[in-house]
C-alpha cells in the first residue's frame, strides 16, 4: 500500500515536472526566434516579427495545458490549496530546467544567437532592480490577461496581441530572461538575483487584477 502511494506520488511529481518542461521549451524556441530576429539587422522590422511569434510560444501553451509559472501564479489566490502550489512550484522548477537546457544548447549551436543574448543581457543587468522590478510587475500583468482572455473568453487575441506589446514595451519575463541568460552562459550571482526579482514582478504584476476583482464591491 505504502508503495503504490509513493509510487503515486512520485509520478505525480514526475508529471508536473514534465509539463513545466514542456512549457520552457516552448518558452525558449519563443525566444530563440526573438534573438535570432532581435540580431538580424537587414531585415526591416525584424523586432517587430520576433515579438509576434514569441508568441506562438505561449499560444501552443496554452492549448497544450504546459505548466508556464507566469501564466499560473495570477490564479493562485483562487487556487491555493497544497496540491495547486505545488503544480505551480514544480512547475516552475521544468520552467528551469528546461530554458537552461534549451539556452545553453541553442547558443552552442548558434553563435551569432549567443553573441545577441550577450548585449541583451548586460542591458538588463545594468537596468536596476528598481527598474526590472517595474518591468516585471508590467509583464506579469499582460501575461495573466492574454492567459485569462484565452481561458475565459476561449480566444487567442489576448495572447497574439499582449505578448508583443509586453516584448516591445520592453518588459521582463522571468522565464524567458532564463532562457537568455541560459544563452548568454556565463552565470554570475547578479544574473542570479536579476532573475529572482523578475520572478517576484511577474508574481505581483499577474495577481494585481485578481486581488483587485476579490476585493470590488459587487452590484451594479
Amino acid at each position: 500500500m505504502c508503495y503504490h502511494s509513493g509510487m503515486n506520488t512520485f509520478l505525480t511529481i514526475m508529471r508536473r515536472i514534465i509539463d513545466g518542461f514542456l512549457a520552457g521549451m516552448l518558452i525558449s524556441l519563443g525566444g530563440a526566434v526573438f534573438l535570432a530576429c532581435k540580431g538580424e539587422t537587414s531585415l526591416p522590422y525584424a523586432q517587430y516579427i520576433g515579438a509576434f511569434f514569441f508568441s506562438t510560444a505561449l499560444l501552443c501553451i496554452c492549448m497544450f495545458g504546459f505548466s508556464l509559472y507566469t501564466g499560473r501564479i495570477g490564479y493562485v489566490l483562487s487556487k491555493h490549496k497544497k496540491e495547486d502550489v505545488s503544480v505551480l512550484l514544480l512547475g516552475l522548477l521544468g520552467n528551469t530546467i528546461a530554458t537552461a537546457v534549451f539556452g545553453f544548447l541553442l547558443g552552442a549551436v548558434f553563435p551569432a544567437m549567443k553573441g545577441t543574448a550577450e548585449v541583451l543581457c548586460t542591458a538588463k543587468l545594468g537596468q536596476g532592480y528598481g527598474f526590472a522590478l517595474a518591468r516585471a510587475i508590467l509583464c506579469g500583468i499582460l501575461v495573466y490577461l492574454a492567459v485569462e482572455i484565452y481561458k475565459s473568453k476561449n480566444s487567442p487575441l489576448g495572447v497574439l496581441l499582449c505578448i508583443p506589446v509586453f516584448i516591445l514595451s520592453g518588459y521582463e519575463h522571468s522565464i524567458a530572461d532564463m532562457f537568455y541568460f541560459a544563452v548568454y552562459g556565463v552565470p554570475s550571482w547578479n544574473a542570479f538575483g536579476y532573475l529572482m526579482i523578475i520572478i517576484a514582478g511577474n508574481s505581483l504584476g499577474a495577481l494585481i487584477i485578481p486581488a483587485l476583482q476579490l476585493v470590488r464591491p459587487r452590484g451594479e
